[in-house]
């Protein structure tokens, strides 16, 4: 046996996407507290310095924005990454969390030191001096930068391990910082000071001081301005540092529209700041809020689910597959591939969770296997209905040709041959019951006849032996 977990299986729209609602929601709410508390840093600075209370005044307000908007909903979806990963990709998390569990630790210290940071700054507000208040700002906005720090080399390590010494010889330092995780770093923190100007925008719609809120506007459309065009030219840097598999899925694998769609939100937002700054006194909080909901869906969304798709096959560290396999030998770590395993004994009888009834298929158990072995190897990226990511039946056009089928889930899984696919060293057998199984998404009736051929080959081939076993010598 290999240590496998249960797959959760979610047939509306796969728990890939599960996981990806709860996830670009956090972001935009995560990301945007830290952007704001580097900005309220920054703009705490200036106020004080130039006396501007207007400004201070907006850092209260967007504050108090902020409780609700990015520390409650962040606070939700936030333990709901960790749920719905903990289920998804189990080895995945584990295995973020066998190497970098103190860094998550150090990473809530600052998170809570951040929180405390930001009622500080709304409720001390006008209560304390200019330099106490000015110290909170500064510790708010390096607690929540800090966050981020520690966050990108995670994120990082799900690419790719920072040093290829770390296979080889372990340690979090080898495994944390990379290349990748600077061009990261660099390319969420323009992002994160982007979404804190849009979001900026709701709570600076609302002055009624007319010179104050085209004061605050113009500020946010600045800010907004230098870290779009700074992401944009950034992105060259991050496309640098990642591996080749990943390449070769954004070349390959993205919709043709991907990128003239990408180029066409970073146009939007750039002409939504330069409008912000020409005529800050039209701007009103809907379409503050259209515009922050847009960046959501058009902007975060994409960019996310991109970020999920260019890992595989890999989902952590480039040795765990997207369906929890361990892919490669990790002396540094103690870890062993699987694959050897599984090509010798096969997927079925090596799953700890495969009932008893499909560790051997014949022909009576084609169907009922084939899909435990779609469940388990492929919906983690498939969705096995026609809603979701990826349907599984699209990618085959409809062939209910069973060996035809078996034949290419052979060629191109159990070899390894397609870069962003896992390997799967599947059985004669295993491969056939798979190929049943698509063959059914498509056509049942078709997938039934071929099970019902292949029953009645079965029920003759003992009777043949039988009769040869009575023949006379």
């Amino acid at each position: 046996m290999i240590g496998l977990y249960p797959t959760w299986f979610e047939p509306g729209v796969g728990s890939g996407w599960i996981v990806g609602i709860i996830a670009t929601i956090h972001v935009l709410a995560s990301h945007t507290s830290v952007g704001a508390a580097v900005f309220f840093a920054g703009l705490a600075v200036y106020a004080h310095r130039v006396d501007k209370p207007e400004y201070l005044d907006f850092i209260r307000r967007y504050g108090l924005f902020l409780l609700v908007f990015s520390y409650v909903i962040g606070s939700i979806t936030g333990p709901g990454i960790w749920y719905s990963t903990t289920v998804a990709s189990p080895r995945g998390i584990s295995a973020l969390i066998h190497s970098f569990v103190w860094k998550w630790a150090t990473e809530w210290v600052f998170f809570v030191i951040e929180v405390v940071g930001v009622y500080m700054l709304v409720y001390l507000a006008g209560k304390v001096d200019r330099r106490t208040h000015l110290n909170i700002a500064l510790v708010f906005g390096l607690a929540g930068y800090t966050t981020m720090l520690i966050i990108i080399g995670i994120l990082s390590f799900m690419m790719w391990p920072g040093q290829p010494e770390w296979f080889t010889d372990g340690g979090y330092l080898n495994g944390f910082y990379g290349a990748n995780t600077w061009a990261q770093l660099a390319l969420r923190t323009a992002f994160m000071l982007t979404m804190t100007a849009v979001v900026g925008g709701i709570v600076a719609s609302r002055f009624e001081d007319a010179d104050v809120k085209r004061r605050v506007l113009r500020v946010l459309a600045w800010v907004g301005i230098v870290s779009t065009v700074a992401g944009a030219l950034l992105q060259r840097w991050y496309l640098a540092t990642l591996p080749e598999s990943a390449l070769v899925v954004l070349e390959n694998r993205m919709p043709a529209g991907y990128a003239p769609a990408m180029a066409t939100v970073l146009a939007l937002t750039l002409a939504w700041f330069v409008w912000t700054l020409v005529q800050p006194r039209r701007v009103h909080m809907a379409m503050a809020s259209v515009m922050t909901v847009a960046l959501l869906v058009l902007g975060l969304w994409p960019g996310e689910t991109t970020r999920e798709s260019i890992r595989k096959p890999f989902v952590a560290g480039q040795y765990v597959y997207s369906n929890q396999v361990i892919a490669r030998d990790v002396p540094g770590m103690g870890i062993r591939s699987e694959l050897p395993a599984l090509e010798a004994h096969g997927f079925l009888k090596l799953h700890p969770f495969a009932p008893d009834a499909l560790r051997q298929v014949d022909g009576s158990n084609l169907l009922e296997a084939g899909r435990f072995l779609a469940l388990t190897t492929c919906s983690n990226c498939h969705s096995l209905t026609n809603t979701g990511m990826r349907p599984l039946a699209r990618y085959f056009g409809g062939n209910t040709d069973v060996p035809a089928l078996a034949a290419y889930l052979q060629a191109a899984l159990s070899t390894g041959n397609t870069m962003y696919m896992p390997t799967i060293p599947l059985r004669d057998d295993e491969a056939e019951a798979l190929a049943t199984y698509i063959a059914s998404l498509s056509d049942p009736a078709a997938a039934q006849a071929w099970v019902d051929r292949r029953t009645r080959q079965a029920a003759v081939l003992p009777s043949v032996a039988d009769d040869a076993e009575g023949a006379p010598r």
